[in-house]
């Protein structure tokens, strides 16, 4: 692959961006002594071997950001394996690609050629395929949502597995690449906006979940040897086969959390790390199926989360229409975020931070370049050199995610319940 053709593809705009256990939840293992899950130790210079788990759509992009870091960036890496349920998907992925091909994830993390596994599966596998890896000895880059919206428990079991683990977690909230939000961060510790009291973001696009979005392959398709149905499933309702759910499963609520969980996460992960906080006291949520009627899951969500520190975060959506408003721009789907202190606010406008004074302060306007904007194959390496390191503070670790999803989780499942959510901090549960 050329250069030319990486920048096309990698590079992306800094816009674009008390309930029971669920469905794979496995025990809390808050307070208990674990054994660190350790793995092979790395030289700086040592050839990390990948291997991916899920071969569909979204693959594509880490699988070419992996070979454009072997091939034009001179990273010791080699793609080694892949894993897919739809053997037709897997053998692309591995002629294309190379590596050695597998339909079951628990053989790739038995492989002792993978150090690295790349999860981009459907959301209600995330949780329990990156605990495997975490125990497997491999290092973890998760797409997003690092859980399906009904798995709080396992969302918790996996943060705790990954604190005890000498692994590196890093989940696909490629974003966290943009300068911008980690300038913003350093802006809000030195207090320019004063104490924080709200922040917006959003998600704002025209839906394509649905034929055009996501094509069903082969409409003959059946369960067999080359399409495991039951392995898709996992610990999810048990269906009779569909070839709809299987290849459009984004469309339906066993699988994934409409704009939520699938799209907030681009938005929220970066506000929350600009701010600084954790675990939020209570949420409520918004929104329905107000213009596509053919999907089970919701096309437009707002969601208010207030954080036991005296702040709001409102981060509102929908898959019915694509404009920004007056923070948006270039035409990227993702609204850029909105900080507000009881001194002034944060935004960004172009290639710029922009601090506007809140009426009655007595700062001054002002604007700060960002240093650089949104790269995907750099998060890549980035993670890699934590893989190498030892280091854990990855661009997007598995704390963020944790904080991330529970506050999603908690509005899609209030939202669900005509409630409002809220957290219990001792307990570490949801309150419903």
């Amino acid at each position: 692959m050329n250069e030319s053709k990486e920048n096309r593809s990698a590079k992306i705009s800094r816009r674009g961006f008390m309930y029971g256990a669920g469905t794979i939840a496995g025990a809390a293992i808050v307070g208990v002594a674990q054994k660190p899950f350790v793995g092979r130790v790395l030289g700086a210079n040592e050839r990390l071997g990948i291997g991916f788990i899920g071969c569909g759509g979204r693959s594509g992009a880490h699988f070419d950001a992996v070979h454009w870091l072997k091939t034009q960036g001179k990273e010791p890496v080699e793609i080694v394996a892949a894993c897919d349920v739809y053997r037709p998907r897997l053998n692309k992925r591995v002629e294309g690609f190379g590596g050695k091909a597998y339909m079951d994830y628990r053989e790739l993390l038995a492989d002792p050629k993978v150090d690295v596994v790349c999860i981009a599966t459907p959301d209600h596998h995330h949780g329990q395929q990156a605990i495997d890896a975490i125990k497997a000895g491999k290092h973890v880059y998760c797409e997003k949502p690092v859980t399906h919206w009904r798995q709080f428990e396992l969302t918790k079991k996996l943060a705790h597995t990954v604190r005890d683990s000498d692994r590196a977690f890093q989940l696909g909230s490629q974003g966290m690449s943009d300068s911008a939000y980690h300038q913003m961060r350093k802006l809000v510790v030195d207090g320019l906006i004063g104490q924080p009291i709200h922040a917006e973001c959003g998600y704002f696009r025209v839906g394509d979940w649905g034929e055009r979005g996501m094509p069903i392959d082969d409409p003959n398709a059946k369960p067999g040897p080359d399409l495991n149905w039951e392995a898709f499933l996992g610990d999810m309702p048990k269906r009779p086969f569909d070839a709809s759910r299987f290849f459009r499963w984004r469309m339906y609520e066993d699988y994934a959390g409409g704009p939520s969980t699938d799209l907030f996460p681009h938005s929220l992960t970066p506000v929350l790390h600009i701010l600084g906080v954790k675990m939020p006291s209570a949420v409520v949520a918004t929104g329905g199926k107000f213009r596509y009627q053919d999907r089970e899951i919701p096309d437009t969500f707002n969601t208010l989360i207030d954080y036991p520190e005296g702040i709001t975060v409102a981060v509102l959506g929908t898959q019915g229409n694509d404009y920004q408003g007056p923070a948006g721009g270039r035409g990227a789907p993702g609204r850029v975020p909105v900080i507000r202190g009881w001194d002034g606010t944060l935004t960004i406008q172009g290639n710029e931070i922009v601090f506007v004074p809140a009426d009655g302060s007595k700062k001054k306007p002002q604007r700060f370049p960002i240093e650089h904007g949104e790269d995907f194959t750099g998060y890549w390496r980035g993670f890699l050199a934590c893989c190498r390191s030892g280091k854990k503070e990855t661009a997007s670790t598995m704390d963020l995610a944790f904080y991330v999803q529970t506050a999603l989780q908690m509005g899609m499942l209030g939202l669900r319940a005509g409630k409002t959510a809220r957290f219990d901090p001792d307990k570490e549960q949801i309150v419903l």
